[in-house]
């Protein structure tokens, strides 16, 4: 997922977890993305997958730092967690699970598609991932803004304060107290 934009930028699903699969996703986004080598931070647990040797070296070679969520804090990620809760209650997951790795794919493939192209953040001011990915998410306000204030002059009764905030969200930091301590 990227941070900035809540994009669901890589997914798979495996009959097992392993650095080789975890290696094969990465590498898949940042393709795809088209950010290979670029200034990339990777957040991951400290599972064996995302620790293997293997999988730092070829990070490494893609010019992607990593980080690992502090042992034992469940909630070091917020943002991931917040993607798991919102894929667990969507009222089409199977409930038994899946039959096969096949329906499974599926399902994931139909979930990414959904949270990134359809499903409207409350945090990113109800634009999607994709729309503000793209930088799309300042126009999309920005003509909100302007209908709710024309909203509020024709009719100022209807109002008993301001508006919605429609500015659009700021910088995202995955531990903000720790960014500024070191601003």
């Amino acid at each position: 997922m990227d941070l900035y934009s809540r994009k669901i930028v890589g997914s798979e699903v495996f009959l097992g977890e392993s650095a080789a699969n975890s290696q094969q996703v990465i590498e898949r986004a940042l393709l795809r993305e088209g950010v290979a080598h670029r200034p990339i931070v990777l957040h991951g647990d400290n599972g064996p997958a995302m620790k293997a040797a293997t999988l730092t070296a070829r990070l490494d070679q893609l010019g992607v730092k990593p980080s690992y969520s502090r042992p034992r804090v469940s909630d070091d990620n917020p943002f991931s967690e917040a993607l798991f809760r919102t894929c667990k209650y969507r009222p089409d997951y199977p409930p038994n699970g899946f039959a096969d790795v096949h329906e499974a794919r599926d399902w994931v493939l139909g979930f990414v598609r959904w949270y990134n192209h359809e499903h409207r953040h409350s945090s990113l001011r109800y634009v999607t991932p994709q729309e503000r990915h793209e930088g799309r998410d300042q126009a999309i306000l920005a003509r909100r803004h302007a209908i709710y204030t024309a909203a509020k002059q024709a009719n100022p009764r209807r109002w008993s304060g301001r508006t919605r905030n429609w500015e659009p969200v700021g910088a995202v930091w995955l531990n903000p107290e720790k960014a500024l301590e070191a601003a």
